[in-house]
């Protein structure tokens, strides 16, 4: 098997997994419990808030775990629309967003709230004059993606924290793919709120955080008991707190090297797919990318068949979102940044990760030639196209 789909989840690295062991077993109290046993297990979860904070610059008692990025995602945007209604019920976010924050901001404007989705350009780059021009008094929040999941778009978070912090407004960011990924430091970025996940950075699923600035006061989420400051209630999932914490550790002491090693492998697929299989597109900013993200569009095909061949030889891919898979819709942020729907449809994401290899890749390209030359030879709409060109 050869898994390109590392941006739907990765494998659990084995320290992180020797770290998390004990604590189904051996260490298993109730970290929230008075006694020593207990104690032990505290005392892991608040060596991993440490490390993961650490990670993005933040202090320790500013980060607070939950089930996962959506989870994260829909607290700091309902809690913020909820706290600061009274300032005003306006939001600010991106056409390419995460569904976890499209579908808040939905829900939201049934609540009565006003959202403005501001545009991309072509490379799926927030368009920085239109989002400053959408700041209005009763603006709360403005909520930008660190990176884009399927087309690995890193966005200007500097410059949209600069123009969030000059007018008074929250601002938070969705940095699932990014976090572990590329480096982050939420004071240089101006960053109020940021959401992670473990397991888009080789720790476990079930897991992730909400960095909530000191001094900003949105309410709890889940409700119940005292836990996480008593903003979170439910009982600490301390097995995955542990792992988020020891993929932290890792990323850190990897962190320019894994980026510079991954960057080189997807440059060599890059280049292999857009000069060796005519009529394909990549999308995405060509430079300002994660580095692990390759995205491509192949005209004349349709992307769930793609996936389907692909898989038969062993090669697990994406057309996008894991979200979204199963939709016959084509994705959202393709359209978003100009694509027609009959080349939307046509996508493939390939996400790569340290163990990546060239070999892997090698094959990967010669088996994608194969079996785009043969959907294209059974489509009808290549066949018009050639009739067209020849004519």
């Amino acid at each position: 098997m050869i898994y390109l789909d590392n941006a739907a989840t990765t494998k659990v690295a084995e320290d992180v997994f020797a770290a998390m062991k004990p604590y189904f077993c051996e260490q298993y109290a109730n970290p929230s419990a008075i006694y020593t046993f207990a104690g032990k297990a505290m005392k892991a979860v608040d060596a991993a808030r440490k490390s993961v904070a650490e990670l993005i610059g933040a202090q320790a008692n500013e980060i607070y775990f939950t089930a996962g990025g959506s989870e994260s995602d829909n607290w700091a945007v309902k809690a913020a629309a909820e706290t600061y209604k009274a300032k005003g019920k306006h939001i600010i976010t991106s056409t390419i967003e995460h569904h976890a924050v499209l579908h808040t901001c939905q829900y939201l404007e049934k609540q009565g709230y006003e959202v403005t989705y501001v545009n991309v350009d072509e490379h799926g780059v927030v368009k920085l004059d239109e989002l400053a021009a959408a700041v209005r008094e009763d603006t709360v929040l403005i909520s930008i993606m660190a990176a884009n999941n399927e087309i690995g778009t890193i966005q200007p978070l500097k410059e949209i924290g600069e123009i969030a912090r000059k007018n008074g407004i929250l601002f938070h960011t969705d940095a699932v793919q990014a976090y572990g990924h590329i480096p982050l430091n939420v004071d240089a970025l101006g960053i109020d709120m940021l959401s992670a996940s473990g397991h888009k950075m080789h720790g476990p699923k079930g897991i992730g955080l909400l960095f909530i600035r000191k001094g900003v006061r949105i309410g709890a989420y889940m409700h119940g008991g005292a836990q996480e400051r008593s903003r979170r209630a439910g009982t600490l999932n301390t097995p995955g707190i542990v792992g988020m914490g020891a993929a932290a550790c890792l990323a850190a002491s990897n962190l320019g090297e894994n980026m510079k090693k991954v960057a080189a492998i997807r440059d060599y697929l890059i280049r292999r797919v857009l000069e060796e299989i005519p009529y394909s597109r990549l999308n995405g900013h060509p430079v300002d990318r994660l580095p692990g993200n390759a995205s491509f569009c192949f005209r004349f095909i349709e992307g769930e068949s793609l996936l389907i061949l692909l898989d038969q030889k062993g090669i697990c891919a994406s057309s996008g979102s894991a979200c979204t898979s199963g939709s016959l819709d084509p994705s959202h942020v393709l359209l978003a940044i100009g694509l027609p729907h009959e080349t939307a449809h046509g996508s493939l994401r390939l996400s790569l990760s340290e163990e990546t290899t060239k070999e892997e890749i090698d094959f990967t390209v010669e088996e994608l030639k194969k079996i785009v030359e043969r959907l294209r030879s059974i489509s009808p709409l290549y066949e018009d196209f050639c009739r067209n060109q020849e004519g």
